[in-house]
């Protein structure tokens, strides 16, 4: 088994004893993105659509370095701490994943890392 493990200034450091992503015989596991600007690991704002948005930004900051797309992507998994927030949530999504259509959960949850509204993650395969 060939291990990659995949990190990248682009997006925020791990807060954690984790990678932010690890590629396995061509597939890619991308840890749960939070909405913080990876240059300050500042949360970029409050709204919802923008927490989506980049989270979503740096999840594709790892596909990038990784060198896969959001067209690799076969599963995603997101968290949000209200699921009144899920049209809005999706609208952003399908912004960048609308074409890929991957398989998807979305769940409410009690609280995610440092009260955000929102973490993504994602699988990818070449």
């Amino acid at each position: 088994m060939a291990k990659r493990i995949i990190n990248t200034p682009k997006a925020p450091a791990a807060l954690g004893p984790y990678s932010q992503a690890i590629e396995v015989n061509g597939t890619l596991y991308i840890s749960g993105q939070i909405p913080f600007v990876p240059e300050t690991m500042t949360l970029v704002s409050d709204c919802v659509k923008a927490q989506t948005r980049q989270s979503l930004e740096n999840l594709k900051a790892i596909l990038d370095e990784a060198g896969y797309t959001f067209n690799d992507v076969v599963k995603a998994t997101c968290f949000i701490k209200d699921m009144n927030d899920f049209g809005a949530v999706n609208e952003v999504y399908a912004e960048y994943l609308g074409e890929a259509k991957p398989a998807r959960a979305c769940v409410e949850v009690a609280r995610l890392p440092k009260d955000v509204k929102v973490e993504i993650e994602l699988i990818a395969v070449k």
